[in-house]
Formats: structure tokens, sequence, C-alpha cells
């Protein structure tokens, strides 16, 4: 299969197609802290949008190489990532792709921060919570204990920061209010 400059197999298409799809249900494995989501920000090299493109450093899923040097880079995880958890997410969701023939999206061309039309990435520790929690591929795959795990774990991370007061909040309204 052929679209602009990727040449490449349907099983290549289609384990695209199912990593993009289940990306949001396990951006927890992708960012799991509430800091990983900090980096999430236009014009950072991080992105913010789902997407994948030919050699685009602004897409969260970039396509290079050819031929047997095919590949894809997801630029989603960051580097306080278990890698183990994020390989195990992207592994499950590129073979659920190529178990269901999952079409990717239409590859995007252009700056995917000025694409408005996009699906923005989950952008905290939360939503990302939220959507994992909802999610039955999640809770097939992974299984109900460490679904519910994994749930409990996230929402104690989100929990505790939420409680937290920070030196900025002292500092900004202790003597205002």
């Amino acid at each position: 299969l052929k679209e602009g400059p990727i040449e490449c197999s349907e099983t290549f298409r289609w384990f695209l197609g199912g990593w993009i799809k289940h990306m949001p249900e396990m951006m927890v494995f992708y960012a799991p802290t509430i800091n990983s989501y900090k980096r999430y920000e236009t014009k950072s090299w991080a992105p913010t949008r789902m997407a994948w493109c030919h050699d685009n450093r602004t897409a969260g899923f970039r396509v290079v190489g050819k031929g047997a040097s095919l590949r894809i880079e997801c630029r989603i995880p960051g580097a306080d990532c278990n890698p183990y958890l994020a390989y195990t997410a992207a592994m499950a969701s590129g073979l659920d792709g190529i178990r269901n023939k999952t079409e990717p999206p239409p590859m995007f061309e252009g700056d995917v921060y000025s694409a408005d039309e996009l699906p923005e990435v989950p952008m905290t520790l939360r939503e990302a919570l939220t959507l994992f929690e909802q999610s039955d591929f999640a809770k097939t795959t992974f299984g109900d204990a460490v679904h519910k795990h994994y749930i409990h774990f996230f929402l104690t991370e989100a929990e505790a920061y939420e409680a937290a007061v920070t030196d900025w909040e002292l500092k900004r309204y202790f003597e205002r209010i």
C-alpha cells in the first residue's frame, strides 16, 4: 500500500491503526505522572494532537525510513514512563489493529500544532485515567485485576496532586485571602 511517500504492508498499516486508535486509553502508560503532561505544549516538539505523518516531528506518530528500515517512531511517551508498560500497551494496541484490520486515519501533512481539526492527546493524568478506566480494551488486555490495580494507582497519584498546596499557591494567595 502506498500513501504519499510511505510504501508499506497492510500489516504495518493495521498495526499503526491499532496503535493510534488505542493511544488515548493507554496514555497512562505513556505519561504516568502529573509532570508528564507538562511537556505537551504547542511548539515544544512534544506531540499535542493525534496524527501520523511522514518524517514530521510535530506528530505523535512519525513514520520514517523505507523498505526494510520503515518504522514508526511514537513520540508520545516521555522519559518518565515505565518502558515495559509502554511497550506492552503499544504492542497490545498494534496487535489489536492487525487482528481487526484497523486502518489508520489519513496521513497528515503540515504543522500538527496548528491543526485544530485533529483530536488532542489527553492533557492531564486525570483525563488519561478516565479514558483508561472506561476502556474495555484495557480491561481485556490487562485483565480485571491488573486494570483495577492501575486505576487505583493512578487515582491515588491524581488525588495526592489535587490535595497538595503548592509553594506557588501559598505565595500567591496567602496574604490575599
